[in-house]
């Protein structure tokens, strides 16, 4: 019976407050100093005395527990304000006259805050239909019960106290991390732009970690990205806030969300301009294993862009991430290389910079332990692009990475299998380390993915082979490759489109001096392909269908 007793109706509270707000603007009209801003505070008055008279229509405030937090708190303010008002009827108010005025500036700011919370409650929604979703919440279905629960949190998010702010990211955490269609439903309805807002406002360590959590969780779910993305600058310079100044966990979140917003080149160049280069490497270099991670997955991808690189040299980037490669876990190490992949790439100076820095060393030891087919395609493109430099290609050999290549050709990942081949074009450097790929049976295996479906893969194979067949022992593995011919021939169609066909051709040319081979290539049409090849201007065509003819002439002088 006490506690019943303890809980004030809302209606009689609500009557209160409308006779305090009254009482209170006959007061102030007496006071004898700080006239200018009594006058503001009885403006504001007259507006929450307007916006209090919508809560007395017959509407569900009565059962709405978010009005009724906001009239306990709006009761308590006006109650100060009656004392605060009956001190300024005097020209020497006992605190003075500074103590006075700062206490009317906060009176002043309370009552900002509570016309925003009422009118916060008023567009939501939430006072009309309170009273229908308490009743149906049951028999309604679960997303009309999620979709009920957010708009409910999204409300409380925008009024009241530090304190239930708090409690409502604590209930919209566990709604976003119970299942990802929570958090589709809860974009949206809108949560975003309330928790960005949340995240720029002026509020404690322990909302802003919250609140990055909840943002980093919807970063997670693809079909919710363009709605992070949509808040441009003012996310992403709060992200950096917290990755500045934030608790480590919160700059795990942080680094999370923003590997999602730093995809594209705006924001690469955003986060470059506050400094994010450096504060993503200095979580590299201290902060936890996870974090590390995490922050070398977005250096990652601002690597990609050309006009960024200097920057990273600028900050010495290349020794923290070796460093990374070396101690760190193995999403560490895989989002280091890449980084270091993409930052080197068309730089050969960098390249050698890494080499000489013990990176032919690190890719290889990570190579030998890889843990995921995502870690083998990273260190397999890091190679290709190292070996693209012809003086760390012959480093690359002598430490053994021919057969290592070799072996991955016909791995069950595209990625990798591409990057091999791209790799070998650039290993195959001369005749001794041609001849040792074929005895690798590295031919055999480039024909194999001849007959691959995606058109790169076709491409990296044929130029692969184009350049191992200007060996002639490898000419001699081709023409064993019961496929090898009639593969390249198809392959010279039109038809298959974006495919640079002179790999083929040159491929072709170099076995046209054998009548076996020629008749094959006679057979799969290439006569037929080659000559619109020819009117297309590509490269060796003429020469090769015109060898093809003189071979047929010469097939049909010969018979008897």
């Amino acid at each position: 019976m006490k506690e019943a007793a303890d809980e004030e109706p809302i209606n009689p509270l609500l009557t209160d407050i409308q006779e305090l707000i009254h009482s209170l603007l006959q007061s102030t009209s007496h006071v004898q100093i700080l006239k200018c801003k009594w006058s503001l505070v009885n403006t504001k008055l007259t507006t929450l005395e307007t916006r209090l008279s919508d809560l007395s229509l017959p509407t569900a405030a009565a059962v709405n527990p978010l009005s009724s937090d906001l009239l306990r708190s709006l009761s308590a303010t006006c109650s100060a304000a009656s004392s605060l008002s009956a001190i300024c009827h005097s020209p020497t108010p006992p605190g003075g006259k500074l103590k006075t005025q700062n206490e009317v500036d906060s009176l002043s700011a309370k009552l900002d805050a509570h016309i925003n919370d009422l009118e916060v409650l008023f567009k939501s929604g939430a006072l009309s239909e309170n009273a229908a979703v308490s009743s149906a919440i049951v028999s309604s279905s679960r997303r009309e019960s999620v979709r009920a629960e957010a708009r409910n949190l999204m409300t409380r998010l925008q009024i009241g106290s530090i304190e239930s702010k708090s409690l409502a990211l604590d209930l919209l955490l566990g709604l976003l991390q119970e299942d990802d269609k929570n958090v589709l439903i809860a974009v949206a309805q809108g949560i975003v732009p309330i928790l960005v807002h949340l995240l720029d406002s002026s509020c404690s360590s322990e909302i802003k970690e919250k609140t990055v959590t909840a943002i980093a969780k919807i970063s997670t779910v693809d079909s919710s990205k363009h709605v992070l993305l949509a808040e441009g600058l003012v996310l992403l310079n709060n992200l950096l806030r917290v990755l500045e100044s934030g608790s480590v966990f919160a700059k795990e979140k942080s680094c999370i969300a923003l590997k999602v917003l730093s995809n594209s080149k705006e924001n690469a160049r955003a986060i470059v301009s506050r400094g994010g280069i450096s504060s993503l490497l200095e979580v590299c270099q201290v902060g936890t294993p996870n974090s590390q991670a995490l922050a070398a997955g977005v250096l990652r991808n601002l690597a990609v862009f050309e006009e960024i690189k200097e920057d990273f040299i600028e900050e010495n980037a290349v020794l923290t991430l070796l460093g990374l490669c070396n101690s760190g876990t193995a999403l560490a190490q895989e989002n280091s290389i890449g980084c270091l992949c993409n930052l080197v790439s068309g730089n050969d100076d960098l390249k050698l910079l890494v080499a000489r820095e013990g990176g032919i060393e690190i890719v290889k030891n990570f190579w030998d332990s890889f843990h995921t087919a995502q870690n083998l395609e990273v260190i397999v493109q890091m190679v290709r692009t190292l070996a693209s430099c012809p003086n760390i290609a012959e480093f690359l050999v002598a430490n053994g990475f021919l057969i290592r290549v070799v072996r991955v050709l016909n791995y069950g990942v595209l990625g990798v299998r591409i990057a091999a081949a791209k790799a070998l074009c650039d290993l195959a450097y001369n005749n001794k380390i041609k001849k040792e790929l074929g005895e690798m049976g590295c031919v055999c295996l480039l024909v194999s993915m001849l007959d691959g479906k995606a058109v790169e893969e076709k491409e990296a194979a044929a130029k692969a082979l184009s350049i191992l067949m200007s060996y002639v022992g490898n000419r001699r593995i081709f023409r064993k490759e019961e496929k090898g011919i009639v593969s390249a021939v198809q392959l010279l169609d039109p038809l298959v489109r974006n495919l640079d066909k002179k790999y083929f051709v040159t491929i072709l040319s170099s076995l046209v001096h054998s009548k076996k081979c020629r008749k094959q290539m006679v057979a799969a049409g290439a006569c037929v392909y080659l000559q619109k090849l020819v009117e297309s201007d590509v490269e060796g065509a003429k020469k090769l269908l015109d060898s093809l003819g003189r071979g047929k002439l010469w097939g049909v002088f010969g018979r008897p």
